[in-house]
């Protein structure tokens, strides 16, 4: 028995595949595909996209500050993406790596879940460094709108492993920590894996027992940044099943054709499912 989030997300990806499609308009993609990096070519990925994901996969992840850097149209944009995948029966992981104090995440926690929030998703990364307690906004809204989150543990950029890594009086490194504070939390659960998963890169400490975690990961980094299938296999061996990787700029760069996009997806997830398997 799983959470309702991790149901959903174990149902989709038995019948999809586990890739999560990256969604991110950046200029230079926006650039590649001859649209204008302005709000009318963001509109123009936004349809693309959706064409594109619609049949190749079941979970996409667009990043919030692509579409927040045009401004209230381009929060138009995001909007009626994540409106119109959750209609088309996609799951949205909306990146946006949320994560203040207790009142502002309330705040924040507003936005992103329930029937009336603006951008409703499915599941929102979070940022944790002012504390895991703090996001106790977020833990209540999720768990009431049957969502799920995506606490940032070990990114995929280098310039993170400083504070990720540095250990305490104990030995234990802040991420290590991190994983354990969400098994404690997801063990409270009333499902074998929780509501709450990890941001956790290939290529993280074989010393973790993940499976501890008792939830779902997102794992960043593959393709343009250099982390390939098999790396992710070898870093999730505990629990295959439990994997979601993530691509996004390799997997648009065969666009505008929404086909190709959508063949280029098919084609990384049908390797993925072969090895992220229990």
């Amino acid at each position: 028995m799983y959470d309702a989030f991790a149901a959903r997300v174990l149902a989709v990806r038995q019948v999809r595949g586990p890739l999560v499609l990256g969604l991110d308009p950046s200029a230079a993609i926006l650039s590649s595909w001859g649209l204008a990096d302005d709000a009318e070519g963001l509109e123009a990925f936004v349809d693309v996209a959706l064409s594109a994901a619609m049949d190749s996969v079941g979970l996409v992840k667009p990043q919030s500050a692509f579409y927040e850097r045009h401004g209230w149209r381009g929060m138009r944009a995001l909007e009626r993406l994540v409106r119109e995948a959750r209609a088309m029966g996609l799951l949205v992981i909306l990146d946006a790596k949320r994560g203040d104090i207790g009142s502002t995440n309330a705040a924040y926690a507003q936005t992103y879940f329930g029937e009336d929030a603006p951008l409703a998703c499915d599941a929102l990364t979070l940022s944790p460094y002012l504390g895991l307690g703090a996001m106790e906004p977020f833990f209540a809204a999720a768990e009431a709108t049957r969502a799920g989150l995506f606490v940032v543990v070990h990114s995929s950029n280098p310039e993170g492993r400083a504070l990720q890594q540095a250990t305490g009086g104990n030995g234990r490194s802040v991420a290590a920590k991190l994983l354990e504070e969400i098994g404690e939390r997801n063990a409270r659960a009333a499902g074998a894996l929780g509501s709450v998963g990890a941001v956790v890169a290939a290529g993280a400490p074989r010393t973790w027992d993940l499976s501890a975690m008792r939830g779902l990961f997102l794992v960043p980094g593959v393709g343009a940044q250099g982390t390939t299938p098999e790396d992710v296999a070898s870093t999730f061996s505990s629990c295959p099943a439990r994997a979601l990787p993530s691509a996004s700029r390799s997997i648009l760069a065969a666009g505008p054709d929404p086909r190709r996009i959508g063949a280029s997806a098919r084609a990384l997830s049908a390797r993925f499912g072969e090895l992220l398997t229990d």
